[in-house]
């Protein structure tokens, strides 16, 4: 069994970090596909929806600052400033926060899960807000 990606901290914690913060600034329509085992670039993937531009950059921002707070260092963020699409890299988790007409076009729930929808997959847990 490949070890987490991050030897410093538990992966858990990185999860549920991001996971506590999609949840308070209402992001929507929140995955977590567990890639332990299935992926050398992570542990655990979310994929997460905002309203608009400006509520993708916000819940980005605000994930990011608190990953820091917890000691994070090395955090890795694209899609900045247009706000469509922004990757947070921590490492262990990768976080992706969508537009809802951008993550519908990329379908990346789809490519991580053989082509079977969210609720299929048993990888995904699918959280609403």
């Amino acid at each position: 069994m490949p070890q987490s990606v991050s030897e410093v901290r538990d992966a858990s914690q990185t999860l549920n970090i991001v996971l506590e913060r999609l949840d308070e600034m209402k992001a929507e329509d929140i995955v977590t596909i567990d890639l332990t085992g299935k992926s050398s670039i992570a542990d655990s993937m979310v994929v997460a929806s905002g309203r608009s531009n400006r509520h993708v950059g916000s819940i980005a921002d605000d994930i990011v600052e608190h990953l820091k707070k917890s000691g994070l260092k090395s955090i890795q963020v694209e899609g900045q400033p247009h706000c469509d699409w922004v990757l947070i890299d921590a490492g262990d988790v990768i976080a992706h926060v969508f537009r809802p007409e951008v993550r519908d076009f990329y379908a990346i729930e789809k490519m991580w899960s053989g082509g079977k929808s969210g609720k299929a997959q048993d990888t995904a847990q699918r959280r609403s807000s």
